[in-house]
């Protein structure tokens, strides 16, 4: 029989997995398979989100072509960072959202909206399409299908083989993870809840367009609402990474039964992501307090990445 969870190393975390699973799937206190829900933050849970979030990647390729159109958007935020590729206005943008400064993120907000105000949800499904088919990451080097965390994938197809329904609750945009999850993490586009941009329907040409409002933002407080919301059903497990992701985690955790899953950057052997802590500090100091099962990538992950 084929060891469980094969690039998780042997230690305290991948037995609190083990045992969480086997408890509520065998003995007296058995968990219905309908009630087995798991769900996962993206971006540092499930792959890379370093030295920029993927979507911001893909947004910054937008505003710099916005930029060479109408050359004095490039006088302002964000698309003079785009334009310089000085990107450490952007990066600074969010580490200041973890922090719970949303100053500089609701002008990325309006930037973002700009982009796609009018478009077609089926074009910019093939637009962000185009994206993962060709860029890399921009300091790995390579495709991001091969950026994704190996140990996780298992986690889910792990859980999965045990009865659970995995889904994606993620800060980013929604429709911008549903043309990759399925091939990427084996999570088909219904189970995606993330952030939304505003959403109207054109009668003319029955088509689902885009307008120039944000919708919500998918982050701390609003991951239980948008879970409950979505599926109906408390998680008995949640995995993140992030200041922003410890609403969720509480809500699985206090649960009548729970596990909850922080992954901390801490290594430093160049298999992967340098290690950082930023973002997610809160959670960190927190995670003893509350419960949670620190997953640390150095010392609980042999393997970071799949072979390219």
């Amino acid at each position: 029989m084929a060891r469980p969870l094969p690039s998780w190393s042997e230690g305290p975390t991948r037995d609190a997995i083990l045992d969480f699973v086997a408890s509520v799937t065998e003995g007296p206190d058995v968990v219905p398979e309908e009630q087995r829900v798991a769900v996962f933050d993206n971006d540092g849970t499930l792959w890379t989100e370093k030295p920029m979030p993927t979507q911001l990647h893909y947004i910054v390729q937008q505003w710099r072509a916005a930029a060479e159109a109408d050359p004095s958007l490039a006088e302002h935020q964000p698309y003079r960072s785009a334009v310089s590729g000085d990107l450490a206005w952007l990066g600074a943008a969010i580490d200041k959202h973890y922090d719970g400064d949303e100053s500089d993120v609701q002008t990325l907000i309006g930037a973002i909206v700009r982009l796609t105000d009018g478009m077609s949800v089926e074009q910019y499904a093939s637009s962000v399409a185009e994206f993962y088919r060709t860029a890399k990451h921009l300091t790995l080097q390579r495709a991001y299908r091969n950026a994704v965390y190996t140990p996780m994938v298992e986690l889910m197809r792990f859980l999965e083989a045990n009865g659970f329904t995995c889904y994606i609750v993620s800060g980013g945009d929604r429709d911008f993870m549903r043309p990759m999850t399925e091939d990427y993490y084996g999570i088909p586009p219904e189970r995606v809840i993330g952030s939304a941009l505003g959403l109207r329907y054109d009668e003319d040409e029955a088509q689902v367009r885009y307008t120039d409002a944000f919708d919500f933002l998918d982050d701390g407080d609003e991951k239980p609402i948008r879970i409950w919301s979505r599926i109906g059903r408390r998680p008995i497990l949640a995995a993140g990474n992030s200041n922003g992701d410890v609403p969720m985690l509480d809500f699985a955790h206090q649960g009548a039964i729970g596990l909850a899953l922080l992954v901390h950057h801490d290594d430093d052997t160049g298999r992967g992501d340098a290690p950082y802590d930023q973002g997610a500090q809160k959670a960190l100091a927190a995670a003893s307090e509350r419960g949670f099962t620190v997953v640390s990538v150095k010392r609980d992950w042999s393997t970071v990445f799949a072979e390219a």
